[in-house]
């Protein structure tokens, strides 16, 4: 029955209406932050030193005019100059796997900061690896005697309290001075560790807010993150501090920057884009009292490969050794399921204080990691590889999980593909073949596993796609009745490879896309179909089979290379193309891979759980089922007759290639060889991207950089701001002076206690005080500077 246009018309209209309102309430509503300060509430600010003597080490005499963020005209602006890196202290990072302590060992060694000097001194010496573990013994030891209540596991305590908490520390306190450099936060009128209290005419505190920089003359408040990831309680503070205004302080006025190594993530966008337009409409200004502007800028640890450096069982052809590096770190250290995301997540947001840690290891969407690059492997040189992977929307309350199972898929694939021969990457469901499915050792791999499943997937993709009630099925029975044909033939789909788009240069490959293409042929079956016989003449069926090209495979071959059904296919597929370029410099040059291309043994990478179970078989007897008896049944007319028709491989063995120039790798992908190559070292973004790049090696995993030393009161800054200062350059202005590596200050494992909170808001909202002491912790407000001492 038709709807009459005018209803039809009204429900289009409501609709819009409903978007409209739903649009504005985003735009405007948030729930629980008043419009502006309560009668009586009042405001102060405490505390606050000179920006350039905190982080310069020198009073400069005036603030230049151009100091700041340039621009304001957008909520979210960046540099215009190329990404730039940094270097910090992170000795802890070389340590990792150092063995938990006995408690004999504990026993023989002190805890006292004098004790933890003491072998700091003799490493700083001797470079012995054994002397930095009894040091950090020392420093569990006091973490144990030093308070009360329950004490953490060793490495529990040690992956927060340690290593993570002198990245947290040490990468901050660089990136602060290296945005105070940058923007020439300097002279009389910059603060930083500006504190910021609210409260009621009664007294009670609504919000504490600590800034990293304030500007009374620039009417400007700013927040320095170098992963500009936003914490919910900075948040619940700034909603409530921009809104102030009263005898002394009218805050309604100031405005607040977020200064961003990287692009910001997503969080941050989303809820300071809410209140920014909260804000404009309140104020009524077209300006943006919140914004961001993000110099993007890598921070690489500095840190030795030692003994107890921690190594991982993925891309590396030696079993005795493994890999390092952000890839690996992040997907072994990710939950196996959602509950266990979340719980990691929590704990890592309780160390990340100053936002330095990144997103953390729910912040990558692991469904969609796939190996883009490996380095040229020189034997004995190791390999270097990066893997890419979108960015979750929210980390904190849908984290990513699930890492380890999908490295170690594409770690194991690109070595079956090295270890078998290419004839044998086919697999085929057919069912007048039952002993033809795919070979039998290909069949023992996750590899082998995944391509079976994923054309016994397609094949039911094919059967809903036929269904005459829905498109693209409704499209293809009528075009196929306008044609005169009465049924269709039977049809062989298969998955193939497309060529693959790449880059490689005397450094390696980079594997830019690798899509995937639908065959479709006729063929005849003698198991008989449960839709009864179709007898077509040659050009009948040569029609049918147009027909099937033109409506039914565009609409599947997007499903192989879109849908996250079909992530893990297109994850073995790009570790086919990297294997392949292995391969082929192994011809060249024998490679530290040699002995494994063409071995055909794949014992070190055989199928893992949950799937160890499977059988080739097992995948084969579900096709049968479905073409015999059918998944899905839909009423059709077939043959003149009304009937319920009902419905039910992949080949890899060629790997084609399309190589680009290097000229139009860079016009189409710039600088993705430097987001690569840092990329084996740390986590990073890519440009505007919500994409992480995350890379590791088989080799040495130092990065040659020197970390920044720390500046002392009356040391000269790197970079001196000439009368008046100049615009801030584009330059690498980030390079630290080559100082030798120091020690850890014995403080740097904070006792287990106070994190550092530069920037951070500890004070309660009013109103949603018990929802923030039940997620926050109380350790943020002690002892903020201990854990930053060398």
């Amino acid at each position: 029955m038709n709807t009459p246009i005018r209803t039809r018309l009204r429900a289009r209209l409501a609709s819009c209406l409903a978007v409209i309102s739903a649009a504005g309430m985003m735009l405007v509503g948030l729930p629980a932050a008043p419009a502006q300060a309560a009668p009586g509430d009042t405001a102060q600010i405490t505390t606050g030193k000179r920006c350039d003597e905190m982080h310069l080490g020198k009073k400069y005499p005036r603030t230049p005019a151009n100091s700041g963020a340039p621009g304001g005209a957008q909520f979210e602006e960046s540099w215009p100059g190329l990404e730039e890196k940094y270097f910090y202290d992170h000795l802890f990072k070389g340590f990792e796997d150092v063995p938990t302590p006995t408690a004999q060992e504990l026993a023989q060694l002190g805890s006292t900061d004098e004790d933890i000097d003491a072998w700091d001194k003799k490493y700083a010496q001797s470079k012995d690896p054994d002397d930095m573990k009894q040091g950090i013994y020392t420093r569990y030891n006091r973490y144990l005697k030093g308070g009360t209540g329950a004490r953490l596991p060793f490495k529990r305590w040690q992956k927060r309290y340690l290593t993570q908490n002198q990245q947290n520390n040490h990468k901050g306190a660089v990136f602060e001075r290296k945005t105070v450099r940058d923007f020439n936060l300097i002279g009389p009128d910059w603060l930083c560790e500006v504190t910021v209290e609210v409260r009621d005419q009664n007294g009670k505190l609504l919000a504490r807010r600590k800034y990293d920089a304030y500007n009374a003359k620039k009417d400007q408040f700013a927040e320095f993150k170098s992963t500009s990831k936003y914490r919910p309680k900075q948040y619940a503070a700034d909603r409530i501090v921009l809104r102030h205004k009263d005898a002394t302080y009218d805050f309604t006025k100031k405005n607040l920057v977020i200064y961003g190594g990287e692009k910001a993530a997503k969080g941050t966008v989303n809820q300071y884009g809410k209140l920014n337009q909260a804000l404009r409409g309140e104020r009524g200004t077209t300006g943006n009292p919140v914004r961001i502007y993000e110099r993007r800028a890598t921070g690489m640890g500095v840190y030795p490969t030692t003994k107890y450096s921690k190594y991982y069982p993925v891309m590396n052809p030696n079993p005795a050794r493994g890999t390092a590096g952000p890839m690996n770190d992040i997907a072994f250290g990710s939950g196996r399921n959602l509950n266990d995301a979340k719980r990691i997540q929590r704990e890592f947001n309780q160390a990340n204080t100053r936002s330095a840690l990144g997103r953390g290891p729910g912040g990558v969407d692991f469904t969609t990691l796939e190996i883009q690059y490996v380095g040229n492997p020189v034997k004995g040189k190791g390999l270097d590889y990066s893997f890419k992977a979108d960015y979750v929307d929210d980390e904190d309350t849908n984290p990513g999980y699930g890492g380890q199972a999908k490295l170690q898929l594409a770690s194991d694939a690109m070595f079956t593909w090295l270890a078998l021969d290419p004839r044998s990457f086919w697999v085929n469901l057919n069912p007048d073949q039952p002993d033809k499915i795919m070979d039998p050792t290909f069949g023992k791999t996750d590899a082998g596993r995944v391509l079976l499943v994923a054309d016994l997937d397609m094949k039911h993709d094919y059967a809903r796609a036929m269904d005459p009630r829905v498109e693209p099925g409704k499209t293809y029975w009528d075009a196929m009745s306008d044609a005169g044909l009465p049924c269709s033939h039977s049809l062989r789909n298969w998955i193939v490879p497309k060529a693959a788009k790449v880059r490689v240069d005397e450094n390696g490959i980079y594997i830019l896309d690798a899509p995937l293409e639908v065959k479709s042929a006729p063929i005849d079956f003698t198991t008989p179909s449960p839709n009864g016989d179709c007898s077509l003449t040659k050009e009948q069926v040569q029609t049918s089979q147009r027909l099937v090209d033109q409506y039914i495979l565009p609409g599947i071959e997007k499903k192989i290379n879109e849908d996250p059904k079909y992530a893990d296919l297109r994850r073995v597929y790009k570790s086919r193309v990297a294997a392949e370029y292995i391969r082929r410099q192994d011809k060249d040059h024998p490679t530290d891979f040699h002995a494994i291309i063409g071995s055909g043994d794949v014992k070190r990478w055989p199928l893992r759980a949950p799937n160890t179970g499977w059988t080739p078989k097992k995948t084969y007897d579900e096709y049968v089922t479905s073409f015999t008896k059918g998944d899905y049944s839909y009423p059709c007319e077939y043959n003149g007759e009304n009937k319920t028709c009902v419905m039910g491989g992949v080949d890899f063995s060629k790997q084609p290639e399309k190589k680009i120039s290097r000229a139009r790798f860079q016009a189409e992908h710039p600088r993705l060889d430097v987001t690569t190559k840092n990329s084996v070292r740390t986590e990073t973004g890519y440009r505007d991207t919500y994409t992480a790049y995350l890379g590791g090696s088989s080799g040495n995993t130092d990065n040659g950089g020197t970390p920044e030393p720390d500046p002392s009161p009356t040391g000269r800054p790197t970079h001196k701001p000439s009368s008046p200062a100049p615009e801030p350059s584009s330059s690498h202005s980030g390079s630290p002076t080559p100082t030798p590596t120091t020690p850890p200050g014995k403080n740097d494992d904070d006792h287990g206690g106070g994190l550092a909170d530069t920037g951070a808001q500890v004070g309660l909202v009013a109103g949603i005080a018990a929802v923030l002491v039940a997620v926050g912790f109380v350790l943020a407000r002690v002892k903020r500077r201990r854990g930053t001492r060398d």
